[in-house]
């Protein structure tokens, strides 16, 4: 007999398996945001709340993903967890704590266990302030793998040469310049002249 928790595991191993948060891959759906979040698992008088078969066919569409390929999910509970980096966002531009090309080095981060990624430099930044609502607000944690290849239409960390940390979506990227999109609406798009970027690392997963 399927569990609640099991169904809600498999679609939460769905989003990481796609690089998405449990929102992104509902907007991704064509659902409402906040469709797959944890606040809307249990009802605000206690009862379980099941996703609908329509939201999840939508899920798997949107991801590509099979039926056959869903059900493993379902059936192996075991999700592998792996230690990373942990670092606040405010002090993600202080200097010491990544190498010239954005991979995590030297001392002061803690540790935080979250689900596995194929990327052994991947870290964690846990956000602070409102700056990136409504993608990220404060405290969520974003996984950042400085080894995963960048698409258009990622969400990266992109770290300038005089210190600034920034998350945005990547619009274009070229030999001289990098165009991002804003996460909030009420913050500008940024067009940063290439030769000013130290790194720029794409966004795995993020807690919600």
């Amino acid at each position: 007999m399927l569990t609640h928790d099991q169904i809600w595991n498999a679609l939460d191993r769905l989003a990481e398996r796609a690089g998405l948060s449990a929102s992104a891959l509902a907007k991704r759906s064509g659902l409402d945001p906040t469709t797959f979040n944890k606040s809307k698992r249990i009802t605000p008088d206690g009862r379980e709340r099941w996703p609908s078969t329509e939201s999840v066919a939508k899920a798997l569409a949107a991801t590509g993903t099979t039926v056959d390929t869903f059900v493993q999910f379902i059936e192996d509970t075991a999700r592998s967890v792996q230690a990373v980096p942990l670092l606040g966002f405010a002090e993600a531009g202080a200097g010491g704590y990544f190498d010239d090309g954005g991979f995590p080095v030297g001392k002061g981060w803690d540790e935080v266990g979250l689900p596995s990624v194929n990327d052994e430099h991947a870290y964690a930044l846990e956000i602070s302030g409102d700056s990136m609502k409504p993608a990220y607000r404060d405290g969520d944690v974003i996984i950042v793998s400085p080894g995963s290849p960048i698409r258009r239409g990622d969400r990266v960390v992109v770290k300038t040469k005089d210190g600034e940390v920034t998350v945005k979506e990547l619009k274009r990227r070229t030999a001289k310049v990098i165009e991002l999109q804003s996460l909030n609406p009420a913050h500008k798009d940024r067009i940063i002249d290439a030769k000013n970027v130290e790194w720029i690392a794409r966004i795995v997963w993020a807690s919600q």
